[in-house]
Parts: C-alpha cells; structure tokens; sequence
C-alpha cells in the first residue's frame, strides 16, 4: 500500500505557473475529461455561424482543441492566447513547426510586454521567443484544406490583452474549460472579458464554458447546499475562490480557481457589453445535454449588447417591447428559470 507521504504536493500560487508543470500531462487529463470536452466541441461547432474566417481561443491550452474547432468549421485564420511557456511549447510542436529543443518564455511574472502591431517572430532552431512577441506559423503542408492557413501563438495572460492595441477582430472568440476561474479577482476577470468584447466582430459569437458552483453532480448534495446557503446569507465575490487540484503519476498539483454562478456570469457579461443568445447545461461526467442548471457545467452562448443608452434611446410602448422580448427572448427565458 503505497504510504501517503510518498505523494508529491505541488502548489503554485500562479495558475499560469501550475500550467507549466501540468502541460506535460495536459493530454491525458484532457482524455479523462474526453467526453465532456467533447459535447462542449460539439456544442460550439454547431452554434459558429457559417462562413465564419477568424476565431481567437482566449486560454489554448495545447492548442488541439482549437484546431479540432477549425477543422470543422472551415475558419482559416485562428490566434492562440495561452500565457504557459510549456503550454506555447506543446502548440508550437502540434503545429510542427518547432525544434523539439526550442523553449519559449514569456516575463519572469507570467505577463508580456505585448504589442500585436510588431512583426511576427518565427523561431530558428533553438532560439527562444522574445518576451511579448507573437508567434506566427503556417499549418502543415499537404493537410486538409479545412485546417486553418494560419496560427498565432501570442503569450500573454488574458487579462493583459489589450484590445485598442490590437487591430484584428474575431468572428469567433471562445474562453472554455474553466479558463475563467483561473483569473484571480473579479476585477482581472470583468478586464479580460471587457477585451474580449472589444476584440469581438460586431456579429461576432462568444463562446464561454465555466464550473457550476452549484453543479450537484459534481459536488453533491451536502457541499451544494452549503455554498448556496453561505451565498444567500454572505454574498462575496471570493465565495467561489477554492483549490484546484489535479493528480498526475505521482504528484499533486493545485493553484488557484473559481467556481461560478449563473447571477455571477451575468453580472460580469453585461458590465463588459455582452447579452446572452443561449445557455447549455453539459454533465461534467459524461458531457450530457440537461435542462437544470443543478445538472452540470455552464457553457454560454454571448453577442454583443443591442442595448443603448437609455438617455438617447428613442421610447417605446410597452407593447413593442413585449413583441421584442418574444422574439428574442427564448433563450434567455429559458436561462432566467434555470438560474440558481
């Protein structure tokens, strides 16, 4: 019986830092969770509107993801924001334009000095990536000509994007797996989704998948009814801070997360210019569709706001609003009685 102090205990304050150590066995807890990430995939391919060209996955992870998205929607043109030097690595081989002997870095504090307008920089063979450069690739030859054309790889924490810096704009944004939770502080998270709007086309799609803090499957019914009742009588934007641990061979790594609520999401959305289009409930355990929000993780569908401001908006009578909200308001109807 293997003794509890042979488990190695690994925590980083910096999730940026804990996804360094955890990239090397990225791939196989995104095969525990297969399921799951898939029906999110899904989700989301079937929700991109057709003939979308351009799409920004804000937290890539390893990038394979991404690229699977691409693959089947046809978009060509596909910009990775992953602030893990390891994490940048593995893209960089599953793109295969990198030496196996190449080591990216971004500042030692995690973050870039990033200006998109310079040119892109594309590596020799062990030569390691300016601090704050974009890294620009063509995709393999002679793949399919669904594969997207072209990849950027830009090293930067979400929360440091900087949109009036940034020239290009997205017709497909997506922050999926929780990226979310592991921005500490709800002010850094309401930045980094401010940006994305801002880096959102005007008919643009927000793809953003989060943990349910009051997901019943996955925390059961004790610890759900817990956070609820502490919610309701303690209402703190660090009620959802808790650990995130993942076991790898013989080690346990843990950082920083967060878990959030419906009313959380929203209130972050609206504040950054977002309105909602559509809520899915996925089983965390077996990526299952469900109508309760209890059921499982949250992915949200989100546009840009049609609101204006209501000073200069032009009145109209509670009848027109009423055929408005029936028009647009399925979705969003839908999500209100679900929420928790």
């Amino acid at each position: 019986m293997a003794r509890i102090d042979a488990v190695k205990l690994d925590h980083f304050d910096d999730p940026v830092a804990a996804y360094d150590r955890l990239a090397a066995h990225y791939a196989d807890l995104s095969a525990k969770r297969e399921p799951y990430l898939r029906s999110v995939e899904n989700v989301v391919i079937s929700r991109i509107t057709p003939g979308s060209q351009s799409l920004l996955d804000v937290g890539a992870g390893d990038g394979t993801r991404t690229l699977r998205l691409t693959a089947d929607s046809g978009i060509k043109r596909v910009m990775l924001v992953e602030p893990s030097a390891e994490m940048c690595l593995r893209e960089k081989r599953f793109l295969g334009s990198a030496p196996k002997e190449a080591h990216l870095k971004t500042s030692s504090s995690g973050t870039a000095d990033f200006s998109p307008g310079r040119e892109p920089w594309v590596p020799s063979e062990n030569e390691q990536v300016p601090e704050g450069r974009q890294i620009s690739c063509q995709t393999h030859a002679g793949t399919s000509d669904n594969f997207a054309r072209h990849v950027e790889i830009w090293p930067i924490r979400a929360e440091d994007l900087n949109a009036e810096s940034i020239s290009k704009r997205f017709e497909v944004i997506t922050c999926l797996w929780n990226v979310l939770g592991h921005i500490p502080t709800a002010e850094k998270r309401q930045r980094a989704l401010s940006t994305i709007s801002g880096l959102l086309s005007p008919s643009g799609k927000f793809f953003l998948d989060v943990d349910h803090r009051y997901n019943l499957r996955s925390y059961g019914v004790l610890p759900t009814s817990a956070r609820w009742i502490h919610d309701l009588f303690y209402r703190n934007e660090r009620n959802g801070d808790v650990i995130a641990k993942w076991s790898v061979g013989d080690a346990s790594i843990s950082t920083y997360g967060h878990v959030f609520t419906h009313r959380e999401i929203m209130r972050l959305a609206h504040a950054a210019g977002f309105e909602l289009e559509e809520r899915i409930v996925i089983d965390y355990r077996d990526g299952r569709l469900h109508r309760w929000s209890m059921q499982g993780n949250l992915l949200y569908i989100f546009r840009h706001s049609s609101r204006t401001d209501s000073s200069s908006a032009p009145h109209t009578s509670w009848i027109s609003r009423s055929v408005n909200s029936l028009k647009n308001g399925s979705a969003i109807t839908r999500s209100a009685t679900n929420s928790v």
